[in-house]
């Protein structure tokens, strides 16, 4: 028992699991890393983090029971969110060489982007609200101390996890400087993946 978390090692486990799902949250931190270099990868992973602590801390305090009881507002952010990835991924696809990047290569820039799509999906909410109590044991739980263990534990990962994709974007991303039409693919791609996204988050129920 690990203040008051059952099987702390498969809770770490689930979560580098999902870190390494692709979502908007991965997209954001390459697409950052390729524009800004070093700085704009770990200003995404800070905006990852600080999303996440907010999503998480709502869902401890109950919001995914408001959402839920109050279905027009979970939809109407659901759909702020799809609406915001579905742009995202239009200015990518749309963009010409020469025209400025669709994410600011100053790094506070990154940080805002990257926490902007994290917040803009509840239904991480309802996903944190579900997840928390599969690793808390009701005998031993210390009340918000459990709960601040375990957003410090996701925090710690994520930023690991992003050090780590930064780092491998960065050396990937200097290798194909050489060839700015792979640049100018992947940013194609990228925006396909957000449109789709987007789309998936508006449709989802």
């Amino acid at each position: 028992m690990f203040f008051g978390i059952s099987d702390y090692g498969s809770f770490v486990a689930a979560i580098v699991l999902f870190l390494a799902i692709p979502g908007p949250g991965n997209l954001a931190l390459i697409t950052s890393t390729s524009k800004g270099g070093i700085s704009g990868g770990l200003g995404a992973t800070l905006g990852v983090i600080a999303g996440d602590q907010v999503l998480m801390w709502l869902a401890v305090a109950g919001v995914a029971t408001v959402l839920a009881t109050y279905p027009a507002a979970f939809a109407a952010v659901q759909w702020l969110g799809a609406v915001y990835l579905a742009w995202l991924g239009w200015k990518m696809l749309s963009a010409k060489p020469g025209d400025a990047p669709v994410l600011n290569i100053h790094p506070k820039h990154y940080f805002q982007q990257a926490m902007a799509i994290t917040l803009l999906n509840p239904k991480a909410i309802v996903f944190y609200m579900a997840f928390f109590p599969l690793f808390v044991d009701p005998l031993h739980h210390q009340g918000l101390l459990s709960f601040a263990v375990m957003a410090a534990t996701i925090a710690g990962l994520t930023f690991l996890y992003g050090l780590g994709m930064t780092l491998l974007t960065h050396h990937l991303a200097e290798r194909m400087r050489a060839n700015p039409r792979i640049g100018r693919g992947l940013e194609k791609l990228a925006g396909i993946f957000l449109i789709g996204f987007g789309v998936k988050l508006a449709i989802s129920k």
